[in-house]
């Protein structure tokens, strides 16, 4: 039985491990378990998901995109309807990007002896037996493993709004990146990373863009100067921003929708041709059957995992962001390290200490990214703090690429010198931001950044000015 080939019913077949969900972390281990000789069963509930949310549905898809839309927004004034024609081909683009990828990461799995892939959805029958019932409709069957990892990823989370649910025109950042017509208006429920990425995106394409967010400000997590400097910068580039507003219902009028809104007692109506709920996601957990295995999630809908990720089944393991953390897909690589050590008899701590400096970065124009505690956070925790400013337009490589716009920061314990976290709202933040976070994995003092010679003209000598405090 090899990769989804086998019709019918079946006696129910043993794995040394089955592993639901082809993300980062479920593909890295099937691998390595493969060469280890072990027999493994990897399910994966759709052939267009193979390689996980990120090389599909994520990151991919969405850089694909950007840089697109940087390319559009580079040609100058143009029509709308050239700007349409420009993202048909982006689209064509991102698609041919994803499917290679997506084959890539099939075939290198698929040629393995040991592994087979599973074209179905999966739930637990008990600690040790998964049912399958598979993706084109034939006989569900049931697959048995001494160990069993979960690595389903996450979902986007939809907000009960009056009007959402079979709205044609309302979509998830996972569909819209399939839309072939480029929107003439826009309107983006949710002022966080992902609706804020997208905002930038599509002003770019040439979309109006409106981002509603109920919140008090943008990215309310960041500290409130990185915020505003962010909403000024997008504002400049044509994004329009909604605030503190309580959206009461949607509803489709011919070829518009309309979003319904309040904002301190003031009524008003947003009109698109397509919205996008960019709301977050949650660990996707729905449908696992999870009871039946003895696996608890946490109060926040993740699968309860220990250090080692295993969850609270003796045999069972969880991975990415379907455990909670972060959802990143470098996150879930460095979760598959975590429990490929567990599983070998040692403590993974390679990263000990570390995991609190992961980095991430937001692919607005320019992009922003972080790494560690912000001002608000470390004044929080009673910390003596000294803060570092830089504007973009100092650095000598943002005026080469006349890419002046941003705001670099840096928080620095004042009686330790050590560096407390960055964030960087500039050109190239997403190269910069991994020498801060090894110079704070390597608990260096801030003066390191500071005195480090650097290439020139470069966005990353920047750091030595940023930190000469």
């Amino acid at each position: 039985i090899k990769n989804g080939d086998k019709k019918g019913s079946f006696e129910m077949k043993k794995y040394d491990a089955v592993i639901i969900g082809f993300g980062k972390g479920g593909k890295t281990l099937a691998g390595k378990l493969a060469g280890e000789g072990k027999a493994v069963a990897l399910i994966e509930k759709s052939d267009k998901m193979y390689g996980g949310t990120c090389i599909n549905v994520g990151c991919i898809p969405s850089k694909s995109l950007v840089r697109s839309s940087q390319m559009t927004e580079a040609k100058g004034k143009i029509s709308f309807e050239e700007k349409a024609e420009l993202y048909r081909t982006a689209i064509e683009e991102k698609r041919r990007v994803t499917s290679l990828l997506r084959k890539k990461n099939f075939d290198k799995l698929n040629h393995l002896e040991a592994v087979t892939i599973y074209n179905g959805t999966a739930s637990f029958l008990s600690n040790t037996q998964v049912n399958v019932v598979p993706a084109d409709g034939s006989e569900a069957f049931t697959l048995e493993g001494d160990q069993i990892f979960i690595n389903t990823g996450s979902a986007p989370f939809v907000p009960s709004i009056e009007g959402i649910e079979g709205n044609p025109q309302v979509y998830l950042s996972e569909t819209f990146m399939d839309l072939e017509k480029l929107p003439k208006k826009l309107v983006i429920i949710g002022g966080g990373y992902i609706g804020l990425e997208f905002s930038s995106m599509y002003s770019g394409f040439g979309s109006e863009v409106t981002v509603i967010q109920n919140e008090a400000r943008l990215i309310p997590r960041e500290d409130e100067d990185i915020a505003a400097e962010i909403q000024k910068v997008l504002e400049e580039k044509g994004v329009k921003f909604v605030i503190g507003a309580a959206i009461s219902g949607i509803r489709k009028e011919g070829d518009w929708s309309y979003v319904h809104y309040s904002v301190d007692g003031k009524e008003g109506d947003l009109e698109a041709d397509a919205i996008l709920v960019a709301t977050g996601r949650r660990p996707n957990t729905a449908g696992l059957n999870l009871e039946a295995a003895g696996v608890e999630l946490t109060a926040r809908g993740g699968v309860k995992v220990d250090d080692g990720y295993k969850t609270t089944a003796p045999n069972i393991w969880a991975m990415g962001d379907v455990a909670g953390g972060l959802q990143f897909t470098y996150v879930s690589l460095d979760d598959f390290r975590i429990v490929w050590s567990s599983l070998h008899g040692g403590a993974y701590d390679a990263n000990a200490g570390k995991r609190s400096h992961i980095p991430y970065s937001v692919f607005i124009e320019p992009s922003f990214s972080r790494v560690g505690m912000n001002e608000q956070e470390a004044r929080g925790a009673g910390l003596d703090v000294k803060i570092a400013k830089l504007l973009a337009a100092a650095i000598p490589k943002a005026a080469v690429l006349n890419r002046t716009k941003g705001l670099l920061k840096a928080v620095i314990d004042a009686k330790t010198n050590k560096i407390l976290g960055a964030m960087l709202f500039c050109e190239e933040s997403y190269e910069m931001i991994n020498i801060v976070k090894l110079a704070m994995d390597l608990d260096a003092d801030y003066t390191v950044l500071r005195d480090q010679i650097y290439t020139h003209p470069t966005m990353s000598e920047a750091l030595g000015d940023l930190f000469a405090v």
